[in-house]
């Protein structure tokens, strides 16, 4: 099982972020995934990814939720951070954590849109994938995304909790995957039904989020890597398959995307 988005340089992890790893590795985890949100986590990123080399992998990006009126400074100085570490024995696996977030306020909401294309840019550039986070915004993203369409080399689409319809138009881009967490063990959650009926199992990665959104039925509680373990045997409860067959299909859809791991 590969954990495709945990924030694991959070300060949650800073005082046993050791054994978290240790149970991760314990419940199957082979490896995981850390998206940076600002600058600062850049380097907090790095700083977890050179503690577990070939375990953990760094992605840098700036989140909707960060974007301010600072954001063009903001990401010029985290390209020079790209540029540099793609040279080094560490480099970053996908950009993001990047993409449109209207839940909370639109008072950056121009700011958002160009931040998240020129972030859209860099990865056609780089070749890398991206880790897109959508929320109350998806028809804005599809739209910025549409005109790279032909040049996307395939990412994630973090978190989906949507419906059948969004399903469908978000796995019309070519390369992208969705990420599924904790939300699908939810009781009143209708990813059981919508994921089954549209999408195949070879457009799906897992993940946790961690700390956030922990699966049932660790739910309220600090989420951690080695719960991908639940999402892992809801998908199989879903398909109708053996959690090996998930483990194994979500892996290679990790690697199909993930050039660098």
């Amino acid at each position: 099982m590969i954990d495709t988005h945990a924030h694991l340089d959070g300060e949650e992890f800073r005082d046993d972020l050791a054994a978290v790893m240790q149970r991760a590795q314990a419940a199957g985890v082979s490896k995981v995934l850390l998206p940076a949100i600002d600058l600062k986590s850049v380097e907090t990123v790095l700083d977890v990814t050179r503690r577990y080399p070939g375990y953990a992998y760094p992605m840098i990006g700036l989140h909707p939720e960060e974007v301010r009126a600072d954001w063009r400074d903001v990401l010029a100085r985290m390209r020079m951070l790209l540029d540099r570490q793609q040279t080094t024995e560490m480099p970053f696996v996908a950009i993001g954590e990047v993409g449109l977030d209207y839940y909370w306020s639109r008072e950056y909401e121009q700011e958002q849109l160009e931040a998240f294309e020129a972030q859209v840019r860099w990865s056609v550039e780089t070749r890398l994938p991206l880790m897109i986070h959508c929320r109350k915004a998806q028809n804005e993203l599809v739209q910025v995304l549409k005109s790279y369409r032909n040049d996307l080399p395939g990412g994630v689409f973090h978190c989906f909790t949507g419906n059948e319809r969004e399903a469908e138009e978000l796995l019309r881009f070519d390369g992208f995957m969705l990420g599924i967490g904790g939300v699908l063990t939810f009781k009143k959650s209708h990813l059981p039904e919508v994921l089954p009926a549209v999408v195949p199992l070879e457009r799906l990665v897992v993940e946790t989020d961690s700390p956030y959104m922990a699966p049932v039925p660790y739910r309220g509680q600090r989420n951690e890597s080695a719960y991908v373990v639940e999402v892992v045997r809801k998908l199989a409860a879903c398909y109708g398959v053996s959690m090996e067959e998930v483990s194994l299909r979500t892996d290679a859809n990790v690697r199909k995307t993930f050039k660098e791991l």
